[in-house]
């Protein structure tokens, strides 16, 4: 039986990207092995969504309240991409990886599947 998901994020400057998570996010991890960093992260949902084009995957943190979190991440230098929009289904903004990469953020309106 599947008991977990893995998420993989791809980066230019993976070690950067892996300081991130532990120092900045403070995620509790596990070293694979030369430093390959595994964090665990919060509970999570998976969605579904149509694609007219090519297929695609996203990568979207959750809070509980994104003006907060923002100003809490600004204060440790993290660097927003997008302001705050009002998607309909919650608040969404992004925000870049120290290597290069961008993921999104949002406070949910929408019932959580993280529960159950």
């Amino acid at each position: 039986m599947i008991n977990g998901g893995h998420v993989v994020i791809y980066s230019r400057d993976a070690e950067a990207d892996r300081a991130f998570f532990r120092d900045v996010l403070e995620y509790p991890h596990v070293d694979a092995g030369g430093g390959w960093l595994i964090f665990k992260l919060p509970p999570a949902e998976a969605a579904v969504h149509p694609a007219d084009g090519a297929e695609a995957h996203e990568f979207y943190f959750m809070c509980d309240d994104v003006d907060s979190t923002v100003a809490e991440l600004s204060a440790k230098g993290v660097e927003f991409t997008q302001p705050v929009t009002d998607a309909g289904w919650g608040r969404l903004t992004r925000f870049r990886l120290p290597g290069g990469g961008e993921v999104g953020m949002y406070e949910p309106r929408h019932e959580r599947a993280t529960g159950l």
